[in-house]
C-alpha cells in the first residue's frame, strides 16, 4: 500500500468522474495535451485538425494539469495508454493515428459523424 497525501485520492476521484461525464455527455470528445487554440504536441495537434475537418463542436479535455490521473481514469474505458485518445458516441475510437488511418480509409467522417 502507498502512501498517498490528504487530498490527492480524492484528486484521482474527481478526475475519473471528469473522464465519465465527459465521455457520457458529448458526442466526439478529444483527450489531449493542451487545447484548441494551443495544442502541447504533435499528436494532440494533428488529431485536433483531424476532428476539426468534420465536426464543428466536440469537446476537447486538457490533461496537462493531471496526466498520470488522466491516464488512469482513461485506461478504465479504453485500455490505451499514450494521449491523445478520442471517444465518440461513448466509445473508444483511437489516438492521431487511427484517426489518421481512418481518414485516409475514408471513414473518419463516418466514425466521427454517424452518418
Amino acid at each position: 500500500m502507498s502512501f498517498q497525501p490528504d487530498g490527492e485520492a480524492e484528486a484521482d476521484t474527481d478526475v475519473a468522474q471528469r473522464v465519465d461525464e465527459v465521455i457520457a455527455e458529448n458526442d466526439v470528445v478529444l483527450f489531449m495535451k493542451g487545447n484548441r487554440l494551443m495544442p502541447q504536441c504533435g499528436y494532440s495537434k494533428r488529431a485536433l485538425q483531424l476532428i476539426a475537418q468534420y465536426v464543428d463542436e466536440f469537446e476537447t479535455v486538457d490533461v496537462l494539469p493531471a496526466l498520470d490521473e488522466y491516464r488512469d481514469a482513461l485506461s478504465d474505458h479504453s485500455d490505451w495508454e499514450t494521449i491523445p485518445q478520442t471517444f465518440v458516441d461513448g466509445e473508444f475510437v483511437g489516438g492521431s493515428d487511427v484517426l489518421a488511418e481512418l481518414d485516409e480509409r475514408g471513414e473518419l467522417e463516418a466514425t466521427l459523424t454517424g452518418e
